[in-house]
């Protein structure tokens, strides 16, 4: 584990945003600058130390870009012979380069657990994305199946909104038949997920597919697969006793961040509350464990630092 005082010190040495016009046009997402190269092809992905919630960028995070990179990169390159992705190589920590895909403009959410955003909701009395959950749950509970809750895809600065399968075929935003496709990629992708993550200890209580297709017309997940940012981790072996005493589960993602803004009246809307630094170094500690749990390997920070320049000279800017 990186120690305390290694991340206090990288605080102020995050990795806010990229400007590399030479790698082709660029589209600033919450997390990601995305380059693309029209003639080649393909888009160059990095990974900046932003940190968004409620789809917002709040604040940076040491390491952030980095450990989402190669977690996203580890489960890619497990999950590729089971559904096809975009990646074609990772030049450096902080980078992949991967095919320029037409993007769905949906996301897939799949969950096997209410909580969050679907807690809320069913509080209320609501459908979630059009699918009325079982009466009687209680929160953080397991649901009987895993079960598949689109949203829109925001552009950065708005809220993703749920949207039912019936509503995304009758506004045409894909065919049915690809639909059924991305229902059936949504599906395979979280099993093979949460047999994984149980393995260590983990259980993969939901998450968002993004998806594309190639300049061949194939059907690809993109983007990220399973990382702290878009998937929600439990700690396994302390759930049920926590769940059956009415407390919250262990987390291992920024969940407890979101709660954290939600006690200081933050919800994606008004002036956004100061991040203390404690708040940040619990996320980078939490970011790194993680990373050392799904993959079973150290993280090893780049000690010295100066990312731009390690990114320029890995991919052999001038």
């Amino acid at each position: 584990m990186v120690d305390k005082a290694y991340i206090q010190q990288n605080l102020s040495n995050t990795l806010q945003e990229t400007n590399f016009p030479q790698l082709g046009t660029l589209y600033r997402g919450k997390v990601r600058d995305n380059y693309t190269d029209n003639e080649k092809n393909m888009r160059f992905i990095i990974a900046t130390d932003r940190l968004s919630a409620f789809d917002r960028v709040i604040t940076t995070i040491p390491f952030k870009g980095e450990l989402l990179n190669q977690t996203s990169t580890f489960w890619f390159k497990k999950t590729k012979n089971l559904v096809p992705n975009h990646l074609i190589d990772i030049p450096d920590p902080n980078v992949a380069i991967v095919h320029q895909c037409d993007t769905f403009p949906i996301e897939m959410v799949i969950r096997n657990y209410v909580t969050g955003s679907a807690w809320r909701a069913y509080q209320r009395g609501e459908r979630v994305s059009g699918i009325r959950f079982p009466e009687g749950l209680k929160k953080n509970q397991k649901l009987p199946e895993p079960v598949i809750t689109p949203s829109t895809k925001a552009e950065k600065g708005l809220h993703d909104e749920p949207i039912s399968k019936e509503d995304i075929l009758e506004k045409r935003l894909v065919t049915k038949e690809v639909y059924e496709i991305l229902e059936e990629y949504t599906y395979k992708l979280f099993e093979f997920g949460q047999l994984y993550s149980a393995k260590n200890n983990l259980i993969l209580v939901d998450c968002k597919y993004e998806f594309g297709t190639t300049k061949d017309d194939e059907i690809v997940v993109i983007d990220e697969i399973h990382t702290q940012d878009s998937s929600r981790f439990w700690i396994k072996d302390t759930y049920q006793e926590r769940f059956a005493a009415g407390e919250e589960p262990d987390i291992l993602d920024k969940e407890f961040f979101r709660g954290w803004l939600m006690e200081q009246g933050y919800m994606g809307d008004g002036p956004m509350p100061e991040i203390v630094d404690e708040v940040r170094i619990e996320l980078a500690e939490r970011y790194i464990q993680s990373y050392e749990i799904l993959t079973n390997e150290l993280f090893t920070p780049d000690k010295n630092r100066k990312v731009l320049e390690r990114i320029r000279k890995n991919l052999k800017l001038k």
